[in-house]
């Protein structure tokens, strides 16, 4: 049952493009025992279908940029070679641990940084 809600927050949450992962990755490792980089390629495989049904709707809805969008992809797909090498090379505690800091520094920038943004306008 947490599996089926886990997997349902995780689509509302990437489809919003929040990014999935930030729930899906601390939940699973929460109700099971698998390393953090088996729950890493599990996020990543899960993200491939709620991607493909966010991004048609936002297409239809015109909210992709794709002249910016190019040169994202592009160096992200270097990046991601880069990361999932790197990934294999590292200890799964201290990618757990990188993981959790990373997560409480885009925290703190979303509720800081992005709160005092917006207050401006």
């Amino acid at each position: 049952m947490l599996i089926f809600i886990l997997g349902l927050l995780t689509g509302i949450i990437g489809g919003m493009g929040i990014g999935g992962g930030t729930i899906l990755i601390p939940g699973l490792s929460f109700i099971t025992d698998y390393n953090q980089q088996t729950l890493q390629g599990i996020n990543l495989l899960s993200f491939i279908p709620v991607a493909i049904i966010a991004l048609i709707i936002h297409i239809k809805n015109k909210n992709i940029l794709f002249k910016l969008s190019i040169p994202i992809i592009t160096f992200g797909l270097i990046g991601a070679w880069i990361g999932s090498k790197l990934t294999s090379q590292i200890s799964s505690n201290l990618l757990k641990k990188s993981y959790g800091i990373f997560l409480i520094f885009m925290g703190i920038h979303e509720i800081f940084y992005k709160s005092k943004k917006s207050s401006d306008k």
